[in-house]
């Protein structure tokens, strides 16, 4: 199935593919707790910028390996490459269109501890 999503002013626009069910992670971190990040991860190929590259900033900390994706206008979250799945990326669950998800799960991931539990998550970003 093909979610789509946008960021809050609409500047960024993406295409997702994944089921429509969604199993979504939400995680304990520094950054992941304070913005109230909502994980889809999905391979790199399953996500479609549809719109929006020149509205992007990216920021990034200690290892450097995740690139947290902002939107300069709205300073919103839709998706970004996460450190436990640098070969695909997480998309916000909360940006996307809800008429196109049937049933959402929501298990929570000890992000604070991610090294340890980045196993749990490393299968959902493989095609």
């Amino acid at each position: 199935m093909i979610h789509s999503g946008t960021c809050h002013c609409g500047a960024i626009e993406i295409r997702v593919e994944a089921p429509g069910d969604i199993d979504a992670y939400e995680c304990n971190c520094s950054l992941c707790e304070r913005t109230a990040f909502l994980h889809l991860i999905v391979p790199k190929d399953a996500l479609e910028l549809v719109r929006g590259a020149e509205a992007i900033t990216t920021y990034t900390f200690n290892s450097k390996v995740a690139q947290h994706y902002f939107c300069k206008v709205c300073g919103c979250r839709p998706f970004y490459v996460p450190r436990s799945n640098p070969d695909g990326f997480s998309v916000n669950v909360r940006c996307l269109d809800k008429t196109t998800i049937g049933k959402l799960t929501i298990h929570p991931y000890d992000g604070k501890n991610w090294g340890a539990n980045t196993p749990d998550l490393s299968h959902l970003s493989k095609a």
